[in-house]
């Protein structure tokens, strides 16, 4: 049987992530926008509400929340700002390999520790040359007694000035290539490890990137996550449960878009009468709505898919595209029914479009997901 309908505690939550956008997100947008401080005072608040460990399992002291219903807080996140939802969404990421392939111990030493005070995470893979490419990953971590010795640098990490835990994926055999990469769990006080550039962003700018060097840094080999050589598939199982909240932002963003071009339409008079009342701007937004509801639709698919066990690849990656491609289409189609407007400060639309983009290329480029969709559909040749 299809049930597209939320449950009364889905609802509630819902209800909560959206007023909390409204109250937290929304009001600090302009000034974190900025990017010159780290929002600490959201991030605390996000934390008292449970969003920074709401995929952590109850057993930990996380919220212990389905997929389905973080696709559900993601999107409303991300309606309030992106750049704030991002930084939120990082944690899940850091702490989504130590939930697939931790073991119980692993778990009770670097799970709780983020379900006890406001603690943010950093996802370290990628690399200047391992971008798309993330099997080519340079940096090291060469085995000495009962350590590792790493060695190397990765770059574009979010909330990689503000973390206390990074999860690194390094080579522990250059020749095996992606099946020599290995993945530790290094709190960020170790020493050796130093904080490079912080980037200056186009959009999400309310987000932490920076640079990390690791230089002989000694990581307890018991901080090695799942086995050796098993890095790559603990990233690649990562990437399929946090691609559909990308989708569920992108969703999020064209909401926020839509929302305010219907709004401005009505108050915007040209030749006597409300935009709105144009055919071609009025066709314009029933596409954009027809759109948004069907990225909502692919990223609950995936979601539902991820919490029954099922095989998710090709749906994780299409969640992920399609909703990041309405998010660029729709702030792009929005900005349009501003006109001047929206390409000033003074309005909403110019930063929407900024935040769209960056759901393009974060979390695996979108032709990197037509390449996961293509594989699946095309199959084995003959």
């Amino acid at each position: 049987m299809i049930d597209f309908s939320l449950t009364e505690e889905q609802k509630a939550l819902q209800k909560m992530a959206k007023e909390f956008a409204e109250k937290e997100m929304r009001p600090n947008t302009a000034k974190y926008d900025e990017g010159e401080t780290f929002p600490d005072d959201v991030m605390q608040k996000a934390f008292e509400v449970g969003f920074l460990t709401s995929e952590i399992p109850e057993a930990y002291g996380g919220g212990g929340l389905s997929h389905l219903d973080q696709a559900i807080v993601c999107e409303e996140l991300a309606w309030g700002c992106a750049g704030l939802y991002t930084t939120i969404m990082a944690n899940a990421l850091a702490v989504t390999p130590i939930i697939i392939a931790g073991t119980e111990e692993q778990k009770k030493e670097f799970l709780v520790p983020f379900t006890k005070e406001m603690t943010l995470g950093s996802f370290c893979l990628t690399e200047r040359e391992a971008g798309s490419d993330a099997g080519a990953v340079k940096t090291k971590a060469e085995k000495k007694g009962d350590e590792y010795i790493l060695n190397g640098s990765k770059c574009f990490i979010t909330n990689g000035g503000v973390a206390k835990l990074f999860v690194v994926f390094a080579t522990t055999d250059p020749e095996k290539g992606a099946r020599g990469m290995s993945a530790f769990l290094v709190p960020s006080d170790t020493e050796g490890i130093t904080i490079g550039k912080i980037e200056n962003k186009m959009g999400h700018r309310a987000s932490n990137t920076a640079e990390i060097f690791f230089e002989d840094v000694k990581i307890p080999a018991k901080n090695l996550l799942g086995k050796e050589g098993r890095g790559f598939i603990v990233a690649m199982k990562t990437f399929e449960s946090s691609r559909p909240p990308v989708g569920a932002g992108g969703v999020g963003v064209a909401r926020a878009a839509l929302e305010h071009a219907v709004e401005y339409s009505k108050s915007r008079y040209q030749f006597g009468k409300p935009i709105a009342l144009f055919q071609y701007i009025a066709f314009k937004m029933a596409q954009m709505a027809a759109d948004i509801n069907a990225a909502r639709f692919l990223v609950w698919n995936a979601a539902w898919r991820l919490d029954k066990g099922l095989s998710i690849g090709k749906e994780s990656a299409m969640a992920k595209m399609y909703g990041s491609d309405v998010a660029m289409k729709v702030t792009s189609e929005a900005l349009d029914i501003f006109g001047g407007y929206g390409y000033m400060k003074d309005y909403p639309m110019e930063k929407l479009m900024r935040d769209a983009k960056l759901l393009q290329i974060y979390e695996g480029t979108n032709d990197i997901q037509r390449l996961i969709i293509s594989r699946e559909v095309i199959g084995p040749l003959k």
